[in-house]
């Protein structure tokens, strides 16, 4: 039985990542680890830190994952990719518009 259930994994996996891979799979992939890459940008500054911060570059690598992820999720029909990030983006949009108005008046995110 156990070896019925690694197989059927073996072959879900198979199907998920090799045999549908295309452009959009690499793209979204690709978006995919854009935006996980924001947390470990986070973590590096805050234990830099010695607190925890946000750093402008985890809104860029937020904004850039994000609008990667909601073209993948237009390309595929994806409704609640395309509803999540939409709304997602324009917050990291604004956020970076904060950050860069208050740039003078001593932000607390970090330049990094």
């Amino acid at each position: 039985m156990l070896l019925q259930y690694g197989q059927a994994l073996g072959d879900y996996l198979y199907d998920v990542f090799v045999a549908k891979f295309d452009f959009w799979l690499a793209f979204g992939l690709i978006a995919q680890l854009l935006f996980t890459a924001r947390f470990l940008v986070q973590w590096i500054s805050s234990e830099r830190a010695g607190q925890s911060v946000v750093p402008m570059a985890f809104w860029f690598f937020s904004m850039a994952g994000g609008l990667m992820t909601l073209i993948y999720g237009i390309a595929k029909r994806e409704p609640v990719i395309i509803l999540g990030q939409a709304f997602a983006t324009v917050i990291y949009v604004r956020n970076i518009m904060l950050i860069i108005k208050n740039r003078g008046s001593g932000s607390k995110t970090l330049s990094n």
